[in-house]
């Protein structure tokens, strides 16, 4: 409905800043492509004032992290140009034999079981995040200390994932323990350079000098974070679409040329990256209304992914949708830095897994996870019947 008759909504609620809210996908889109007047600071997601000040006082900053989503030109271009290169499309092909076979050994380790599972937990996060600690040169047995963290930092409201009671008290120990953790990965990587993501971090020159301490950790946490939790809910969500509409997974396991255009769905579908905030620095016509210098827009994703102007039968799930321009991965300068990854590693589970499936269905209610921020099912109890090895 907003979509339709407000487009661009002035919200003011107590208790929080007032924000433009945009529903739309060509809103959304003019701002990203745009860039400049809108910047990413000093406001990069909605939370309430209580919550604002309540970080204020307890750091000294409006965010726990400074990273690539906090930043603007010139910083951004500088520090995104730290890890872009690790990963293309070219940088990551080395990596897909390694990916396929962790793929392999994910699937194998749960093929043939009759009782109920959960899929989040036992294929999509297991998966997903040893891809990412294993480009960044870390070691399996951390995995589970790094999922511990970014739950916490991206799901503060969420009673299963946050750290503590209170969302601020929550998201200041998630970015305490990754300064922690990552630290001591710096000092270790300085010392002693590997070929891996953290020793490109740890001694990255920004100008000349070396990367901010601040700057550092918060690097390492925005691609541990952002490079499991976004992927294991496109997996999920993607299996509970397909589960959900098994015509879709009948024709997928048809043609599995299909299955490009099945991920793209999927991750419309899913849009993990729910909103993002963007500031005006001048003023601007958007939607046909005004938005003066200073005030906050905020970026519905999940909204533009579903807007019917875009996408014919937007609240249907087709794996063979062309064209298909999600905003799951941002546009512009924010666009994800790790999109050829995600694409990689959901393309590697899929061939893996679909071939290997007799029949698939839910066992239990899914699970979502309560975030602003990043969301997504975070529990999806599956029962399969497996087709033998050797067919």
């Amino acid at each position: 409905m907003l979509r339709a008759e407000a487009p661009v909504l002035w919200v003011d609620t107590p208790g929080m800043r007032p924000f433009w809210l945009l529903s739309r996908h060509g809103d959304i889109s003019t701002v990203e492509r745009r860039g400049a007047p809108f910047t990413a600071a000093p406001r990069t997601f909605l939370s309430s004032r209580m919550a604002e000040e309540r970080l204020e006082r307890m750091l000294g900053k409006p965010y726990v992290l400074r990273g690539l989503l906090q930043m603007d030109d010139p910083d951004h271009a500088a520090f995104r140009a730290v890890a872009q290169p690790w990963f293309t499309p070219a940088a990551l092909a080395a990596m897909e034999p390694w990916v396929e076979s962790w793929a392999d050994h994910i699937v194998s380790r749960n093929a043939g079981r009759t009782d109920p599972f959960d899929f989040t937990r036992e294929i999509a996060v297991p998966f997903s995040i040893r891809g990412i600690m294993r480009l960044l040169g870390l070691p399996e047995a951390d995995d589970d200390l790094i999922l511990k963290l970014s739950w916490g930092l991206v799901g503060p409201e969420d009673p299963v994932r946050r750290l503590a009671d209170h969302p601020t008290t929550a998201i200041c120990r998630a970015g305490f323990g990754f300064k922690a953790y990552f630290d001591p990965v710096a000092a270790d990587r300085r010392a002693c350079p590997r070929h891996d993501l953290s020793s490109v971090i740890a001694t990255a020159q920004m100008q000349g000098e070396a990367m901010p301490d601040y700057e550092r950790f918060s690097y390492y946490a925005m691609i541990a974070t952002g490079g499991h939790d976004t992927i294991a809910f496109c997996l999920s969500g993607g299996m509970h679409a397909l589960i959900e509409h098994p015509q879709q997974l009948a024709k997928l396991r048809a043609d599995p040329s299909l299955i490009d255009t099945a991920i793209e769905e999927m991750l419309r579908w899913t849009t993990p990256g729910r909103h993002i905030v963007r500031t005006a620095t001048e003023d601007i016509e958007l939607g046909g209304r005004t938005i003066r210098a200073g005030e906050a827009v905020a970026l519905f994703f999940n909204s533009a992914n579903r807007d019917e102007t875009v996408f014919a039968d937007a609240d249907q799930f087709r794996i063979d949708r062309r064209p298909n321009p999600h905003l799951a991965f941002g546009l512009g300068r924010h666009h994800c830095i790790g999109a050829h990854l995600a694409r990689l590693e959901m393309r590697a589970l899929l061939k893996t897994l679909l071939p290997r499936l007799e029949s698939v269905e839910l066992a239990a209610p899914p699970r979502r996870t309560c975030s602003t921020m990043v969301s997504g099912i975070s529990s999806l109890s599956i029962r399969c019947a497996w087709r033998p090895p050797d067919l």
